[in-house]
């Protein structure tokens, strides 16, 4: 079951890009990991989740194909 104080959080966070969505994600694990106490409510599961978000977010690139078409010069 969702959190409804996360909610509004994560629906918000799920518009963002890669760039924009690694630098919170990696400013968020970082105050997790850093301080002892916990100093923002839930800043695990809002690492957990942005995460998630990240990889969802993380596509494959397409491959340039090397193969030469008949006819074609494999010279530029």
């Amino acid at each position: 079951m969702a959190n409804p104080l996360l909610g509004p959080f994560m629906v918000w966070a799920r518009k963002l890009r890669h760039p924009t969505l690694f630098k919170l994600t990696a400013v968020a694990f970082a105050i997790s990991v850093l301080w002892p106490f916990d100093p923002i409510p839930f800043i695990d599961e809002i690492v957990l989740g942005l995460g998630t978000l990240l990889l969802a977010n993380w596509k494959d690139r397409k491959r340039v194909d090397d193969r030469v078409i008949d006819g074609e010069s494999s010279r530029p």
